[in-house]
């Protein structure tokens, strides 16, 4: 579509009239043969000049098909064989037009129809001419041509966008198609929101694009079915008379089933409660599952806050839950524990201390699968320069089951704390969010919980809005805190979600505005229904929807399981990864880690095993720690396991040459000791610390153990570099309770790297005082992602057989 639009006008051709033969005659009247053979030749000269889709490896060419003035157009054919019909336009005193998505199929099938209309005329037994094959059809046509993007535009033809530069366009594109555009979008510059409006034949998404790139997207991949300009936003229905916002929800409401299930996945929102008026969050909110930490605290949600997360939490956005006409359905439920009074604040010394008297008056009401929503941080442990403070401590203590009056081990997602708006004077946004004054606040900076940090596909202000928007499509929300230390405390966020845009009109500061937010749930109901939330609150509710729907999907998961494939699918946007070089090194990628942890999850390759992609999950304990044979001698390592990886040999030698990458994720829950840092003993605040090692190309056993030995007796030393193509490398990857890195490699090689190391470094398990650390178990989860990108593989079937086979080697180390 980025080339010139040839339209091939057949003139000469006036009104079509029937090519009747003479009755009872077996001639044809010249003029009639004349004009119907040069009508074919000219509809075939136009199928001609199309671009060739052998050639050009297209899926298919889209048509711009004009009909007669003042006649029917015929369009039954067009949607058959190849042929997908995707709008007829009938404007009076103009003629029809239509756009047709045509395969190669297509194009044959219609070329054939062209050609039996001109060729001879079929003969009735008397010997008098039959009408022409498919006339119906071919009479009707008297143009065709490569459609451009105003053939798919489906909104009022003045708002078509003329002006120069991206802009967001509403793209529509059909279910079957749109992995392919998905997938290929980002090779054109075009970049696709996450959010998804679902209807039974297709599925809406915002793109930003300049005209030519998202032509040049279109044509080469295909599945497009219409383009309008983006409709309803936040804004649209926050400022809704209530009346009509009551309609909305009353609509939603009908189509909305909150499935019955015995045992339920609940996301447990800490923060100010929540209000059960709300139609759309009472079925999923029980009456008895509101609870306080303090028994003198009201549970019902005084401010908002609360309220707003669990909407987001049951609905995610509401402006794309709203705007779909399919059937929901809400598998999860949600609880609330007021952690934060009404009137005043917590007192600093007692944050970690009413967070754990909030989640034991939850646990007490029943055992349940929880997901514990913190969006609520404090700015009075800052700068912590990512040390631990007393809350994250505390919150470290509750996720490995070492703290609270239930001993489980519980799955946190905290919110990274929000940024001054004041503090941005104009420029270059980032360099403010990287500032050392713009670090994570605290309890963000808990290792064995998920931080979750914000990012933004908000780029649209309403149509006539004075203003642009701090952050580009894809990038950093400007509300996100981040990591600004390099020290050897773990990197946040661990990931990022929708935490909504600012624009700027005038001079700074930035503001903020309803269309540029998640829309979600008022707590004034029934006097307001919507109202919109954004930054890291926002972001932490929406990612504990999505991981809570992961674990419902797979309930016999650990929460330490969850965490990693959770964060295992994350992925940087394009327009994150244009702030590295091409090629970056372990250093480049420091300043993405900083801002967006691993970048934005991805639930379908969360919960896909393909034939080009397979996902290991092992779940194991290990004994890290045992006394000395010396006397008075700090303890030391125990054992490591090792396990054989069921790899699909002989599809991986097959491939040869061709590059799969692998990602491999550790996640363990650290009991905390934050004694320890204070006293120098920088690598000891955790119980415990576990690495994973692969073993390089044709290693054996036997080496690879004894080069793993010598590693983790140097443990204290810090990190250790060696050279085996790890991306991100083990400044990156050795801190903290969760380590994932990649590397991409021939598939040849990696089917000689078949063996995966789960070993112990130091840990204040380790120390002396404690009399037998062989009583001491820790638990760990390994995901093992193999992935051949487009190479046409079949890793699944192989490996399928051989994984119930699959054990750890125990192995004294």
């Amino acid at each position: 579509m980025t080339r010139d639009r040839r339209h091939f006008t057949l003139s000469g051709i006036g009104k079509a009239r029937p090519f009747a033969a003479k009755t009872g005659g077996k001639t044809k009247h010249p003029s009639d043969v004349d004009h119907r053979e040069a009508h074919a030749q000219a509809l075939l000269a136009a199928l001609d000049h199309l671009p060739d889709v052998t050639e050009n490896n297209l899926p298919g060419v889209y048509l711009a098909i004009e009909g007669r003035p003042h006649e029917v157009m015929v369009t039954k054919s067009l949607n058959a064989s190849g042929l997908t019909l995707l709008k007829v336009e009938r404007q009076a005193g103009a003629p029809p037009e239509a756009t047709v998505f045509a395969t190669e199929k297509g194009l044959q099938k219609l070329r054939k129809k062209i050609e039996d209309f001109g060729g001879d005329l079929p003969v009735n037994e008397d010997g008098s001419f039959k009408p022409p094959k498919n006339a119906d059809l071919v009479q009707s046509i008297s143009a065709i041509s490569e459609a451009g993007l105003r053939a798919l535009w489906r909104s009022p033809k003045d708002r078509f966008p003329t002006q120069p530069g991206k802009k967001a366009w509403e793209v529509w594109l059909d279910k079957v198609l749109a992995s392919d555009f998905f997938a290929g979008a980002a090779d054109y510059d075009v970049a696709v929101g996450t959010d998804r409006l679902e209807f039974p034949e297709d599925l809406v998404v915002i793109a930003v694009a300049t005209a030519v790139e998202l032509a040049a997207a279109i044509r080469n991949l295909g599945g497009v079915r219409a383009l309008a300009t983006p409709t309803r936003t936040a804004d649209d229905f926050d400022a809704m008379p209530i009346e009509e916002q009551h309609q909305w929800v009353e609509d939603l409401v009908g189509r909305t089933a909150y499935a019955a299930n015995a045992d339920p996945n609940y996301i447990t929102l800490l923060d100010r409660g929540v209000s059960r008026a709300h139609p759309l969050i009472q079925p999923a909110l029980a009456a008895a599952d509101r609870h306080a930490a303090e028994a003198g605290w009201d549970v019902n949600d005084t401010v908002g806050h609360g309220t707003q997360l669990a909407g987001l939490a049951l609905f995610g956005d509401l402006s794309m839950a709203l705007q779909t006409t399919l059937p929901m359905t809400i598998n999860h439920r949600v609880e609330s524990s007021k952690i934060i009074p009404d009137g005043g604040h917590n007192p600093h010394h007692l944050l970690g201390t009413v967070t754990r008297k909030g989640i034991d008056v939850a646990e007490a009401v029943a055992e349940r699968r929880r997901t514990f929503c913190l969006a609520s941080t404090t700015e009075d442990d800052t700068p912590h320069d990512g040390a631990p403070t007393s809350w994250s401590s505390e919150i470290d203590q509750l996720a490995s089951g070492a703290s609270g009056l239930q001993q489980r081990q519980r799955l946190f997602l905290v919110s990274a704390g929000n940024s001054d708006q004041n503090a941005f004077a104009g420029g270059n946004y980032l360099a403010v969010s990287d500032h050392p004054d713009n670090e994570l606040e605290s309890p963000a900076q808990a290792w064995n919980a998920l931080c979750i940090g914000a990012y933004t596909q908000k780029v649209t202000l309403p149509p006539g809005e004075l203003g642009t928007c701090v952050a580009p499509l894809g990038d950093l929300a400007p509300s996100s805190r981040t990591a600004s230390w390099q020290s050897y405390w773990p990197l946040k966020p661990d990931v990022v979600y929708e935490g909504g845009n600012w624009f700027l009109h005038g001079a700074p500061p930035p503001m903020k505005h309803p269309a540029l937010a998640p829309l979600t749930t008022d707590h004034q109901y029934p006097q307001r229904a919507f109202t919109t939330c954004g930054d890291t609150s926002a972001a932490t509710a929406l990612a504990s929807r999505d991981i809570t729907a992961l674990w419902s999907d797979y309930p016999e998961l650990w929460p330490e399981t969850v965490r990693a494939i959770f964060v295992s699918s994350a992925r940087w946007t394009n327009q994150m990864l244009s702030h590295v070089p091409a090629q970056p090194s372990k250093t480049d990628l420091g300043i993405l880690f900083r801002r967006y942890g691993y970048g934005v999850p991805d639930m379908e390759r969360a919960r896909r095993s393909a034939s080009n992609a397979l996902t290991l999950i092992v779940e194991d304990t290990i004994k890290p720690y045992k006394k000395s044979a010396r006397k008075n001698a700090e303890h030391i390592h125990n054992e490591l396991k090792l396990f054989e990886l069921p790899w699909p040999v002989k599809e991986l030698r097959r491939l040869g040459a061709a590059q799969v990458k692998l990602r491999i994720s550790l996640s363990t829950f650290m009991s905390p000791n934050p004694s320890e840092p204070a006293r120098g003993s920088k690598y000891r605040y955790a119980s415990h610390n576990l690495r994973f090692k692969l073993n390089r190309a044709n290693e054996k056993a036997g080496a690879f153990i004894q080069r793993i030995s010598k590693i983790a007796e140097r443990s204290d030393e810090g990190v250790i570099e060696e050279p085996d193509g790890w991306e991100f490398g083990p400044n990156r990857r050795d801190v903290g309770s969760l380590q994932i890195d990649q590397l991409t490699c021939a598939a040849s090689d990696l089917a000689r790297r078949n063996l995966i190391a789960v070993h112990p470094v130091t840990g204040w398990w380790k120390a002396q005082s404690i009399l037998d650390p062989r009583d001491l178990v820790a638990r760990f989860a390994l995901v093992v992602e193999l992935d051949a990108g487009t190479v046409e593989a079949e890793l699944y079937a192989e490996v399928q057989g051989a994984i119930a086979a699959m054990a750890p080697a125990v192995i004294a180390v």
